[in-house]
């Protein structure tokens, strides 16, 4: 089995913390989420809670969760759920280049809609063209769900598009490593709990993330600057995965529950809603701190900034075209699905 022992050896020394989801009644079965980053981080005060909410609600409250934190760090994550070291977990696609192409289709800028819109868009993409690339075989997918546009942060002042190029920027994978490439940028890619020791150090000019890592991952203390290019540079994508075995070990009827009303789009939905709104916390906390500031990009960035993301854009279909997937398609359905959502 992939790193099992690694990763047994690791847990012991790991900080690993339960956050309380257990049901108030005994539940027949307790699945073990893994997952990452702080504990009051979106993912692990409001994500999880959710998901265990709609559980919980879908089964009677026959199956509830226990998550703990740091059993692994997050690029390991997949081999961990894929081992049977853990049910659940959420996983980045970017931080394993070259494993998840097609899902770099919901990453390009140029969308307009929320994360819910591009979360929901991203799944029936996923059911109508990407399935067929199977890039999560050996583990049962149960959402997708993508954050909110992702800015520049640094930690001295950047007011144009053309003082980028050079800057040192934490990059994280997947389109977001090729739009800093493009941009001129020397990308160093770390995962996102390890950004602000990376930034704090100044290992880093800055790092290119969504707006909740201003709160999530404490960026106001480090990187107090903002560029905000409207729509975003890039947005990130995530799944939720799970042990095919814990699945299949529960009772059909169970299985006919959670598949119906929890996994697929219903769960990659509220964990979009869920994105957008610790996005508008991680602005506002921006907002209310001293000595931070955000600068909008003007009308001659954004109009400069078009050729390059088309670029990226043309680049990554060809890409995603090579895995078999019909790219022009998936990416034409996601825009279009993403700007007519809730009409």
């Amino acid at each position: 089995m992939k790193a099992l022992s690694k990763i047994a050896a690791a847990s012991v020394f790991a900080a690993t913390t339960a956050i309380g989801a257990m049901s108030a009644t005994a539940a027949d079965t307790t699945l073990t989420i893994s997952s990452w980053g702080p504990p009051t981080h979106g993912i692990n005060s409001k994500m999880w809670p959710k998901f265990t909410e709609m559980v919980e609600q879908a089964t009677d409250g026959r199956v509830t969760t226990d998550l703990k934190l740091n059993l692994a760090p997050p690029p390991a994550q997949f081999d961990m759920i894929q081992d049977g070291a853990a049910d659940l977990s959420i996983i980045f696609h970017g931080y394993q280049p070259g494993r998840f192409t097609a899902q770099k289709l919901i990453e390009l800028p140029g969308y307009e809609g929320s994360a819910e819109a591009a979360s929901v868009a991203d799944w029936r993409a996923y059911e109508k063209y990407l399935q067929q690339a199977d890039e999560h075989r050996g583990v049962k997918l149960i959402a997708l769900h993508t954050h909110g546009p992702a800015q520049v942060y640094t930690i001295n002042p950047v007011e144009s598009l053309d003082q980028i190029n050079g800057l040192k920027l934490r990059v994280p994978g997947g389109v977001g490593s090729d739009v800093g490439t493009a941009l001129g940028a020397t990308g160093i890619q770390v995962p996102a709990p390890k950004v602000y020791e990376t930034l704090a150090s100044k290992a880093a000019d800055g790092v290119v993330m969504p707006m909740e890592s201003r709160k999530g991952f404490k960026l106001t203390e480090v990187a107090p600057y903002t560029y905000e290019m409207p729509g975003g540079f890039y947005r990130g994508s995530f799944a939720f995965i799970m042990n095919e075995d814990a699945f299949n070990s529960l009772p059909p009827d169970v299985q006919k529950a959670l598949e119906e009303n929890v996994f697929g789009e219903p769960l990659s939905r509220a964990i979009g809603q869920i994105w957008d709104e610790i996005d508008a916390e991680g602005r506002q906390a921006t907002m209310d701190t001293a000595g931070n500031k955000i600068v909008e990009a003007s009308d001659a960035d954004k109009a400069a900034y078009k050729p390059i993301a088309d670029e990226v854009t043309a680049k990554v279909i060809e890409e995603v075209a090579a895995t078999g997937v019909d790219a022009q398609a998936a990416h034409d359905f996601i825009a279009e699905t993403m700007r007519t959502y809730g009409n």
